[in-house]
């Protein structure tokens, strides 16, 4: 690694509301990919999600940067909530390798949402400007090949596993690694659910966030 090359995680999502399975997986996969840091980034108008219940964009932002102040490797970017409208990936990504020319990226996201990839804008363009790590779980590398979409599948090949960790190198050189946490069970949903039913969301969420 040369002197000066950095590594940066931008974990995007609603984070509707941010909660502890969120900030381990990251502190995680920090750990294991060595970021230097790890930015989350709340989306505006997430294109693939029900919006009816979504909290403001603004009390979204207070809340990560509550649950995130705590960790220095942790930051938080407002620029999809400042750039409005639908909140697509590959314009955050471009955004970030224009302000960080210097700087690896690499793009964090779920099985769920790596599956429907194939939707999402200019989606084949995505991993011609960002590295990708997929948050498995373990013992889940058995099924990963068939959630490869079929525009992707000659684009990628195999490179390496090591313990917890599989590469595959695309044509451009980026890489996607498939980067196996224990992380914390729990949804932002449930979480939604439970201070619907007037219910405890303690040890769900940090201290900040529940106040």
């Amino acid at each position: 690694m040369k002197k000066n090359h950095r590594k940066i995680g931008l974990f995007g999502g609603t984070f509707n509301p941010i909660h502890l399975g969120h900030l381990r997986a990251a502190e995680e996969i920090r750990e294991i990919l060595r970021f230097d840091l790890v930015y989350f980034i709340p989306a505006y108008i997430p294109p693939h999600k029900e919006t009816s219940d979504i909290i403001s964009g603004s009390d979204r932002l207070k809340m990560l940067e509550l649950a995130t102040q705590g960790n220095p490797f942790f930051r938080v970017s407002d620029v999809e909530l400042r750039r409005g409208g639908p909140s697509y990936t590959i314009d955050t990504l471009e955004f970030f390798s224009s302000a960080f020319p210097d700087i690896e990226l690499c793009f964090i996201l779920g099985t769920d949402l790596f599956s429907e990839i194939d939707t999402w804008k200019d989606y084949k363009k995505l991993f011609e400007t960002s590295n990708f790590a997929v948050i498995i779980r373990p013992g889940f590398y058995e099924d990963f090949s068939s959630m490869f979409p079929l525009a992707l599948k000659n684009e990628f090949r195999y490179y390496k596993k090591e313990s917890g960790l599989t590469t595959y190198l695309h044509k451009s050189s980026k890489v996607l690694q498939l980067v196996e946490i224990n992380g914390f069970q729990v949804s932002s949903t449930r979480i939604r659910d439970l201070i619907k039913g007037c219910k405890s969301i303690k040890y769900l969420v940090p201290g900040e966030v529940e106040s």
